[in-house]
């Protein structure tokens, strides 16, 4: 029999946050070994479980979800998700341009295969979340990575989207807050990639995720609702603000200027319908997210469980030796530094997975997030707080061990 191979679109496409390290790591856990899995911002694992009411609503719903709903959502829905986009200010949005979708991976994939032609380019951010580079590659595009500067907080550098322009440059990606750094953007930096995208024409497409995952105060900015006169596309969902991963419940707003991307928008609608609709159950639960006592502010609040974990896993990183890290103030993450001095890498990858193989702690290394050097991994600080010094003190007897055999600076 000749071999079956893979479609040469896969070529390009990776997602290590579930590739072969955590492959190795299930091998491990058949074999009876516990690991401590700081790999995926999955937060029901760690106790972190989508509200009651919400929870209610789908139960009390399901009678009537057997079901196709409408293939952009259900009504009550893309209500909800519309009032939402009026209070964060998203322009020009009515029940027509919200889509809703098996959570905001379904989404970006869709969003990309409407727009791209093969060897059309997009910019993506530098370190990303790597399903945009993936659904880029995968709808033909060339994602082309910017720059987040982590000597300025891990903000974007105008200066390097600059320099990434091409003719056959379409669109920016913004993640904001950012995953894996946490960033989140001020007002006058987002106005400032607002103006390069109205100077060469360019969509924007906002990942925002995480917009009520914020620390210390920290105010969240929809760049949408700076740019009434572009054509900008912002996701959101129930993944993360309301711990309902398992939900798969997304949905994307098309804000702005739309008159000009009309083609582009029957291509949205054209693949909405052709999945025929997202999974009717979840969305019973968006109504009642969205307008509901937000009980995520009791955990990033001062205090709150998030908030106290973020503080002692920074900590914990950045009293090791050689390791720095930018707090984050945003999201559920940390992407800290190995200094190269200290730590001579020369495959993250393998590096991590000499950690899970010594250790039994499964991290993603910073390649997986398209970052450009072999010095950074990401860490998620969802598991408790023993369980998280109990994971970073095994980081740090690793990094001890990997200094002395391989003789870094002490």
């Amino acid at each position: 029999m000749q071999p079956v191979h893979k479609s040469q679109k896969l070529a390009n496409v990776c997602y290590d946050i579930r590739g072969p390290v955590l492959e190795h790591a299930k091998k491990m856990e058949d074999e009876g070994h516990r690991i401590i899995k700081l790999n995926i911002g999955n937060p029901a694992p760690f106790g972190f479980f989508a509200p009651d009411e919400i929870i209610e609503d789908v139960i009390v719903n399901l009678p009537s979800a057997s079901g196709y709903s409408d293939s952009k959502g259900l009504f009550a829905a893309r209500k909800a998700i519309m009032h939402y986009a009026q209070q964060k200010q998203l322009p020009n949005v009515g029940m027509d341009d919200i889509i809703v979708g098996n959570g905001v991976s379904e989404l970006i994939v869709m969003a990309m295969q409407a727009l791209l032609d093969n060897g059309d380019e997009v910019l993506v951010p530098a370190p990303d979340y790597p399903l945009w580079t993936a659904g880029v590659s995968l709808a033909g595009g060339k994602a082309v990575h910017y720059l987040c500067d982590e000597e300025q907080g891990w903000f974007p550098s105008i200066d390097d989207i600059r320099a990434k322009i091409t003719p056959s440059t379409r669109a920016i990606v913004v993640i904001n807050p950012n995953n894996p750094t946490g960033a989140v953007y001020p007002p006058a930096l987002l106005k400032q990639i607002v103006e390069v995208a109205r100077q060469h024409q360019l969509i924007i497409y906002a990942d925002e995720i995480y917009d009520k995952v914020l620390y210390d105060e920290v105010k969240h900015t929809s760049i949408a609702s700076l740019a009434p006169d572009l054509f900008v596309v912002t996701f959101n969902g129930l993944s993360k603000n309301y711990r309902a991963c398992g939900y798969r419940a997304g949905w994307m707003i098309l804000s702005g200027e739309k008159k000009h991307a009309k083609d582009y928008i029957e291509g949205l609608n054209m693949l909405a319908s052709m999945r025929l609709c997202a999974n009717v159950p979840a969305q019973f639960a968006i109504q009642t997210a969205l307008g509901g006592y937000q009980s995520i502010g009791d955990l990033v609040a001062p205090g709150g469980r998030l908030a106290r974990q973020r503080d002692l896993a920074h900590k914990l990183l950045t009293d090791i030796p050689g390791v720095s890290c930018v707090k984050p103030q945003g999201a559920l993450y940390l992407f800290p530094k190995l200094d190269p001095k200290v730590y001579p890498i020369g495959d993250d990858q393998q590096f991590i997975l000499e950690l899970l193989q010594e250790e039994k702690v499964l991290l993603v290394q910073g390649s997986g997030f398209n970052w450009i050097a072999p010095d950074h991994f990401r860490v998620v600080f969802l598991p408790n707080s023993d369980d998280l010094v109990e994971a970073i003190g095994r980081i740090a007897r690793f990094l001890e061990n990997y200094r002395k055999r391989h003789g870094g600076e002490a």
